[in-house]
């Protein structure tokens, strides 16, 4: 990978920044660019090419097909490109719609000019700037140059300048402020700012600056901001089975299923970019249901806003990978819309593209058949093909007080971005005690616990049974259940009283969760198995007994009940009914 040194100004902070040196082939084969303009003729680029290389290094130029030539920055590694591109937009030195390209989307190289103009190899060391050869376009690109960019003169310019609508003006306002060069209101009025704003472009891209564009400027101009659609191949799509007809970015995503209520475009670029058609019959709870399940799938990130109307919501989420925007609304008894993802990293574009796809957004007189799919091989974690949302680790807890505090293991709250109760509640970590194995969790809202631990006020007797009331196998069946077991011994193997040892054959979810007696009294808290990473027999588990947790809830300010020895015995279901209503599933995420 080329290497730059390049100081970029900031306007209040100077900003050096140093690129990576050439990489293995391996990872230059994720090389990419960035495309600063595009334009219809191979003189116009060469001229501009010639224009950015007197100022930025690393400039080259392509054919983009479809007789468009683009200017480029790069090879660089995703991470430098987007770095380049942050400083290079906020000063200045490019235009704010600049955005990163692939090797896909570049064909012949005409600038640098080569020995062997062929399509972009692996990136190799900055190669010395060669003079750029003076190429004449070839007769069928004179031909296109004659019908594309027709010769007007101001006053002829004036006259088709006149025929335009307000739309279309406002239009040619918006991608000039796009390109830097306007920065008053869009009202489609030609005033003095907007013929000042015309004449500078005009000189940027060394025209005539008379302050009144011909057509085939204003299309040039048109083309630049719509430079990012065409780098995706935005186009109508018309989807006659989910009954939706949109612009879609057809160069990189394809159909590939319907899995009722979606219709599946899958990535077919580099960019890694997705589309869901949403399309079902149903009425207001269909509409909400969507809504709750969408957002426990792994393409919707937690992070972002949401809104949800009386027959309408939207979803945005994002993280370090993805940027998802999801639309639907209810209407005649159906239920349509769309869900686009994109790469983090390339919000401009993704702007561009999303707008696009909700200007055009219509719907079709017809429905997805909710059978669409049903001959799929289903999953348990999947949602009509669609991956759902899982925790990095799940353990156990149990209720101590009545606003919903927790005791826990430590080891389900560490590296945690987010804790949940039953994955629906927020939670934070109130205390922690990484050496004693115990965290207190206390819920973002006050709940109302089924039932409430009350801790054993004496020690329990040698061989006594006991039972573990955990998530086993970490929330997949839905509830908690009880392993049975014995008190082998009051202390642990090392000695430490406040650690009991079981004779009982845990499961890693059960970890965090109450150990109770016969009466409904908790004696503890079971331990992760191998602690310390020691390998034991099968059967040998550990338990923070009470006392140490009452010392524990004590410090975090937490007052938990207790049972004295003189309670009875309870039946097996009661203590079934208590242990469940206690325990709860505690979820760590990243």
């Amino acid at each position: 990978m080329k290497k730059l040194f390049a100081a970029l100004a900031l306007p209040l902070i100077a900003l050096a920044i140093a690129f990576a040196a050439p990489v293995s082939a391996q990872s230059s084969r994720d090389a990419v660019w960035i495309q600063i303009a595009a334009r219809p003729s191979l003189r116009e680029a060469e001229s501009e090419a010639r224009t950015y290389a007197a100022r930025l290094p690393d400039v080259s130029g392509y054919a983009l097909g479809g007789g468009w030539y683009g200017v480029v920055l790069g090879p660089y590694a995703r991470d430098d490109a987007e770095r380049v591109l942050q400083v290079y937009r906020a000063e200045g030195q490019i235009p704010r719609d600049s955005f990163i390209a692939f090797r896909r989307n570049l064909r012949s190289q005409f600038y640098p000019v080569a020995a062997d103009a062929t399509p972009p190899a692996e990136p190799e060391a900055a190669p010395a700037p060669a003079a750029p050869a003076q190429a004449e376009p070839e007769p069928q690109q004179q031909a296109a140059l004659q019908s594309t960019l027709p010769d007007e003169s101001p006053a002829e310019a004036r006259r088709s300048e006149r025929t335009l609508s307000r739309e279309q003006r406002m239009e040619l306002q918006v991608a000039l402020k796009a390109a830097g060069f306007y920065n008053s209101g869009i009202d489609g009025a030609f005033g003095r700012g907007t013929r000042a704003s015309m004449r500078d472009w005009q000189a940027a891209r060394g025209f005539e600056p008379t302050g009144v564009l011909t057509t085939a400027q204003r299309q040039v101009l048109l083309d630049e901001y719509n430079a990012p659609l065409i780098s995706v191949g935005m186009a109508r799509v018309e989807d006659a089975k989910a009954g939706i007809a949109l612009q879609m970015p057809a160069d990189e995503v394809a159909f590939d299923r319907y899995e009722s209520p979606f219709a599946h475009y899958t990535s077919k670029g580099d960019l890694g970019a997705k589309v869901l058609l949403i399309s079902q019959p149903g009425d207001k709870r269909t509409l909400f249901g969507l809504y709750d399940i969408l957002q426990t799938l792994e393409i919707v990130p937690l992070d972002g806003p949401r809104q949800r109307g009386s027959d309408s919501f939207t979803i945005e989420g994002r993280n370090d990978r993805i940027v998802s925007f999801t639309q639907a609304s209810l209407k005649n008894g159906e239920v349509k819309g769309f869900t686009l993802i994109w790469p983090a990293g390339d919000e401009d574009r993704r702007t561009r593209v999303l707008a696009a796809m909700q200007a055009s957004f219509t719907r079709l007189g017809s429905v997805l058949d909710p059978a669409a799919g049903g001959d799929v091989v289903q999953d348990i974690d999947l949602v009509s093909g669609l991956e759902i949302r899982k925790p990095k680790l799940s353990r156990s807890g149990f209720f101590v007080d009545g606003n919903g505090s927790v005791l826990t293991t430590s080891d389900v709250v560490a590296g945690c971005t987010r804790i949940t109760l039953d994955h629906g509640y927020q939670a934070e970590v109130a205390a922690n005690d990484a050496a004693g194995g115990i965290a207190i969790l206390r819920p973002a809202e006050p709940l109302a616990p089924a039932a409430v631990a009350e801790l054993s006020t004496s020690s329990p007797r040698l061989q006594s049974e006991v039972a573990v009331s955990g998530f086993s196998y970490e929330g997949v069946l839905g509830a908690p259940s009880l392993t049975w077991g014995k008190i082998a011994d009051v202390k642990s193997l090392d000695g430490n009283t406040d650690v009991a040892r079981l004779d009982l054959a845990a499961q890693p979810g059960d970890a965090g969760g109450p150990v109770i007696d016969s009466t409904g009294a908790v004696h503890g808290m079971l331990l992760p198995r191998q602690p310390d990473g020691k390998q034991l027999p099968e059967g040998v588990s550990f338990a923070v007994n009470a006392e140490a947790l009452r010392g524990a809830l004590n410090a975090a300010g937490v007052t938990a009940a207790s049972k004295s020895p003189a309670a009875g015995s309870l039946p097996s279901a009661a203590i079934t009914r208590l242990a469940s209503g206690m325990t709860v599933l505690v979820s760590c995420w990243e």
